[in-house]
């Protein structure tokens, strides 16, 4: 994960890229695919039934941060994740907030959960969800959800910030 990491970021860009995300193919479905960096292989974008999901932006990796160093880190990608959303909520309108808690915990369990959830706790990408929807495609002939969340896999790995595009709803699953 963490193609992106270093880059400089840019809520408008990350904005364009959503949109293109919600212009883009979303598959029906069929299995979860991953997209690839092709020399270093880091992981880009996930597709799978109803849903994309795209990193779009990694902060550097904090092996050996600590303290105040670590807590910048996060402030910066909640920063981040506070711009964006600031970005989307003037074109969409306010966002919902979506849980992914009781997701979580029914994967652990072992109890069926949809594709979209399995594929964010593949990614590690345990964030609650800022949702607009439904949001007209460009092309104007359906109707999409977006999300966006900020995440971190470990103490020492990058924040990292996701776009997801359904086809579907984004809800938060019942307990």
């Amino acid at each position: 994960m963490n193609a992106r990491g270093g880059e400089t970021f840019e809520a408008a860009r990350a904005r364009t890229e959503i949109e293109a995300l919600l212009a883009g193919e979303v598959p029906v479905s069929g299995p979860t695919t991953d997209e690839r960096q092709k020399y270093t292989g880091n992981w880009l974008a996930s597709r799978g039934e109803g849903f994309v999901i795209a990193e779009l932006w990694a902060g550097e990796d904090l092996h050996g941060v600590h303290g105040r160093e670590w807590d910048a880190a996060e402030e910066q990608a909640s920063g981040h994740l506070d711009a964006l959303a600031a970005e989307l909520d003037a074109r969409w309108g306010g966002h919902e907030e979506v849980g992914m808690a009781v997701a979580v915990f029914r994967a652990t369990a072992g109890e069926p959960v949809p594709p979209l959830y399995t594929e964010l706790r593949r990614l590690d990408a345990f964030g609650d969800l800022r949702v607009w929807g439904p949001v007209r495609a460009p092309d104007g002939d359906a109707d999409r959800w977006v999300g966006i969340s900020a995440n971190q896999i470990d103490g020492d790995t990058a924040h990292f910030l996701i776009a997801v595009v359904t086809d579907r709803p984004i809800r938060e699953l019942e307990e």
